[in-house]
C-alpha cells in the first residue's frame, strides 16, 4: 500500500500565500514525478506543477510566476508555494506520485492523495 497525504491548504484573501505539502510513503521503490493537480467545481481536474526526480519542473500557464513546486527527496515529499492568490485558484488541491515498486521491473504506478481545499476570498 502507498500512502499519499496533502496538507497545508485553507482560506486566504487575494494576493495572500499558501504552501501546500504532500508527502508519500508505503511500498514505494522509487518516485519519479510528482505533481499538483486541481478541480474547481463543475471543471475537469488539471496540471498545476509536476517536478521530475532530477528536479526539473513544468507549470500551467495559469500560475506561472506565482507558484513553485519543489521536492526533498530523502522524505519523499513536494511542496507547493503559492503566492499571489487569486479567486480563481479557489479549488481542491491533489497531490500524485508516480513510483515504481519492484526495481528492474519498469512497472509504474501512481497514487493520488485525498485532496485540499484551498479557497480564495476576494
Amino acid at each position: 500500500q502507498v500512502q499519499v497525504v496533502e496538507s497545508g491548504g485553507g482560506l486566504v484573501q487575494a494576493g495572500g500565500s499558501l504552501k501546500l505539502s504532500c508527502a508519500a510513503s508505503g511500498s514505494i521503490f522509487s518516485i519519479n514525478d510528482m505533481g499538483w493537480y486541481r478541480q474547481a467545481p463543475g471543471k475537469q481536474r488539471e496540471l498545476v506543477a509536476v517536478i521530475t526526480s532530477g528536479g526539473s519542473t513544468n507549470y500551467a500557464d495559469s500560475v506561472k510566476g506565482r507558484f513553485t513546486i519543489s521536492r526533498d527527496n530523502a522524505k519523499n515529499t513536494v511542496y507547493l508555494q503559492m503566492n499571489s492568490l487569486k479567486p480563481e485558484d479557489t479549488a481542491v488541491y491533489y497531490c500524485a506520485a508516480d513510483y515504481t515498486r519492484v526495481p528492474g521491473t519498469g512497472l509504474m504506478y501512481r497514487s493520488w492523495g485525498q485532496g485540499t481545499q484551498v479557497t480564495v476570498s476576494s
